[in-house]
């Protein structure tokens, strides 16, 4: 066993490693011994045929591929651990030499972790934000409450006017043919919502409940099942009925209906003191963006192409398994949006680039500062945990053992941004 390394430029590396020929062998007979049992040879009984009758009858090459992939996948993370490079992309394998009776050969091409030179991060210059809630702000938000608490309520004297929410049966045809999805009954739908198809909700408009009525449609170019896509259909409308929405008026009954005040004037400053919390937040949030995309300017690092590509990967699974959460396949995902794998991955490269900038210098600043995560830190972190979950923190803290060392980092890390945040000057 032997292991080279090349430094190559913007922090990458090639790493040769030679196996001994005996390991690669004993990978040839762990390929054959998976493979036997499945084997029909005339003259031997089903996985009876000797290995080196396979390997003269079709050649050794036969278990080359799984040899090589399990000599590949057990040697690999042994070369890089001794060789003390922290490795920060998937390797980019290259076979070498690959031969029954000599030492099997590869290479791996991989990212390396590149070193930050920090620049200024203190004092940085960040424009100010001012932070104030109108009363508008404060009315909106009492509109959002005041349409929770509607109640609908049947019309029969009057047609269709948009914003009313009407219940239809409709049957979709395409050259009069019908088509997957394009029937359905006792569908709700409000009008204005843009929820169906361009054209479609405005077309129910004017109608009085009992009307039976064609409308058309197109279909727009980007639609999720190609042979809909871009086409024009017909859809045969029964309207069953009209519900329209009824306000409830905004006064002192309103505010004792819906919050825990006895008064409207009440209700609005508690609004006004949640809307003030939220903005002053979202201001923080920006002001620490402005200061850490300063703090990256002001920094020299070579990131490697292939580390960024890793970070989009990431983000890419990351994004799948939330919406896996909601029940949604990532190729449903493709199918609905008209996005592709590759295409999203692309989109992503930004993101990933200023991602690994802003955990690189941030972990340059804590070693700089010297900053670590105290009892006391992790204890406050128990706490908010317990508080959020509403658990015993004993019972917290046993859960999250194995996280230990993953929540300090994450603690030293925001300690790092709210130092420079904190020494950030407002003008």
């Amino acid at each position: 066993m032997s292991l080279q390394v090349e430094k190559l430029e913007h922090n990458m590396a090639k790493l040769t490693i030679e196996v001994d020929a005996d390991k690669f062998v004993a990978a040839m007979k762990t390929a054959y011994n998976k493979e036997k049992g499945k084997m029909n040879i005339p003259g031997f009984r089903k996985g009876k045929v000797p290995m080196a009758y396979l390997e003269k009858m079709y050649g050794p090459e036969m278990f080359y591929e799984d040899a090589a992939n399990t000599v590949i996948n057990n040697e690999y993370p042994v070369e890089v651990m001794a060789s003390g490079l922290e490795v920060v992309s998937q390797p980019e394998i290259d076979v070498v030499q690959i031969e029954k009776g000599k030492n099997f050969i590869f290479t791996a091409t991989v990212a390396l972790k590149p070193e930050v030179t920090l620049g200024q991060y203190k004092g940085l210059e960040v424009e100010k934000i001012n932070v104030e809630v109108t009363d508008e702000e404060v009315a909106a938000e009492l509109v959002k409450e005041q349409e929770k608490n509607a109640r609908e309520i049947n019309i029969e004297d009057r047609a269709v006017v948009d914003g009313d929410i009407v219940n239809i049966d409709y049957a979709g045809t395409q050259d009069g043919v019908a088509f997957d999805g394009g029937t359905a009954e006792g569908q709700t739908l409000v009008i204005g919502s843009h929820s169906f198809i361009e054209g479609f909700e405005e077309q129910i408009i004017g109608h009085n409940v009992g009307d039976e009525f064609d409308i058309n449609v197109t279909f727009p170019e980007q639609y999720h099942a190609p042979e809909l896509a871009g086409k024009p259909a017909v859809f045969a409308i029964k309207l069953n009925a009209i519900k329209a929405k009824e306000l409830p008026v905004i006064d002192d009954d309103f505010a004792q209906d819906v919050s825990e005040f006895d008064t409207l004037d009440e209700m609005k400053a508690d609004i006004k003191a949640k809307l003030l919390e939220k903005a002053e937040k979202a201001a923080q949030t920006d002001k620490e963006n402005a200061v850490m995309d300063k703090v990256i300017e002001n920094a020299e690092m070579d990131i490697p192409q292939a580390m960024i590509d890793s970070e989009a990967e990431y983000m890419l699974n990351d994004y799948a398994q939330r919406l896996q959460y909601q029940g949604l396949s990532l190729e449903q995902y493709f199918q609905f949006t008209g996005m592709t794998q590759e295409k999203m991955i692309e989109e992503l490269l930004p993101q990933a680039k200023k991602a690994i900038q802003t955990r690189l210098v941030l972990e340059e600043i804590v070693k700089a500062e010297n900053l670590e995560a105290t009892e006391e830190d992790l204890e406050a972190e128990f706490v908010k945990f317990a508080e959020m979950y509403q658990m015993e923190v004993e019972k917290v803290k046993s859960i999250m053992a194995p996280q230990m060392a993953s929540m300090k980092n994450d603690i030293t890390v925001q300690k790092a941004i709210t130092l420079v945040t904190e020494e950030a000057k407002e003008i």
